[in-house]
């Protein structure tokens, strides 16, 4: 029979208390995340198998919801997917891409004045649905009182006041335009500090080993240091473009927008969910939506996570 050392004992119960501290830490968020995420994404799919108006007891009617969302809903296929999709691949990797660069850029630059730059570039994430309503729509008016209009009228640019939010082409360019205006959100900060955090002492050693430019430095040594805020940041960027919604009706006033133009997945999810009750069909989009996310999510962390990520 061994005989411990009390070393090993003290080791052994301070790690032992370590997890029961830990893991009361962690308990809150674990039912938070249960409760809100996971539980909410099992009642969706289960409902996704019914027809539910929100008044009478679900009814399973099996895979008709998915059947009818791949062959008889021409809004979906013609209008809300491939739209959420451009959206995606415009918005997302755009924003994702403007926002390591600006961050870059005001690591640069002494910290109050970055202070001041973040808290600028950070706040349209904040606000972006009030200034949504109100500057862009005074912005692209279709009168001559439009900011836009009246600009291109005194450079002569046009001869009329354009219509910018009645144009189905244009409405959708503009709406891209407001969601890149309106990415620099939290994955901007994370990479923001991810940069900051970094050891000056590795682009010392870098540059003098040979390294010679700051194309070098940003490829060799701040990406490969910052992969964590790096997929933090894809991730997030793949979220909030999937999950945008009402920005074209915001910019129109008009629900839908004419035309449907700029109609995304959650619109037409909100469409069945809330004007239609059809609670069962919505729960069907929403699922399609997640299974969507979780793709993209997955790219992104091949990209920027390792096997231990």
């Amino acid at each position: 029979m061994s005989i411990k050392s009390p070393e090993t004992i003290i080791s052994k119960t301070g790690l032992k208390k370590s997890i029961n501290t830990s893991g009361f830490f962690v308990l809150p968020y674990v039912i938070f995340f249960f409760t809100f995420v996971i539980l909410l994404i099992l009642i969706s799919v289960m409902l996704s198998f019914t027809y539910y108006d929100t008044i009478n007891f679900p009814h399973f009617i099996g895979l008709r919801n998915y059947i009818n969302l791949l062959t008889q809903d021409t809004d979906f296929m013609q209008f809300a997917l491939p739209t959420t999709i451009k959206y995606a691949l415009i918005v997302g990797p755009g924003g994702y891409l403007l926002s390591f660069i600006l961050a870059w850029i005001l690591a640069q630059i002494p910290h109050r004045s970055r202070t001041v730059a973040a808290i600028i570039i950070y706040s349209p994430a904040l606000t972006s649905g009030v200034l949504m309503t109100v500057v862009w729509r005074v912005v692209f008016a279709g009168d001559n009182r439009g900011y836009l209009n009246n600009l291109l009228l005194n450079m002569g640019v046009i001869n009329a006041p354009v219509q910018w939010l009645q144009d189905p082409k244009t409405i959708t360019l503009i709406m891209l335009f407001v969601g890149l205006w309106s990415s620099m959100g939290i994955g901007f900060l994370a990479m923001l500090s991810g940069i900051l955090n970094i050891n000056k002492e590795i682009y010392e050693a870098a540059y003098i080993d040979g390294l010679k430019n700051r194309w070098q430095e940003i490829f060799y040594i701040t990406i490969p240091s910052m992969k964590p805020q790096m997929l933090f940041g894809m991730v997030m960027a793949i979220v909030s473009t999937f999950n945008a919604s009402g920005i074209a009706a915001a910019l129109t006033l008009s629900t839908p927008p004419p035309q449907l133009a700029g109609w995304l997945i959650v619109d037409h999810m909100n469409d069945f969910g809330f004007g239609r009750y059809e609670m069962g069909y919505a729960s069907a989009l929403s699922v399609v939506l997640v299974l969507m996310v979780l793709l993209f999510s997955r790219i992104a962390k091949r990209l920027f996570g390792g096997d231990n990520e």
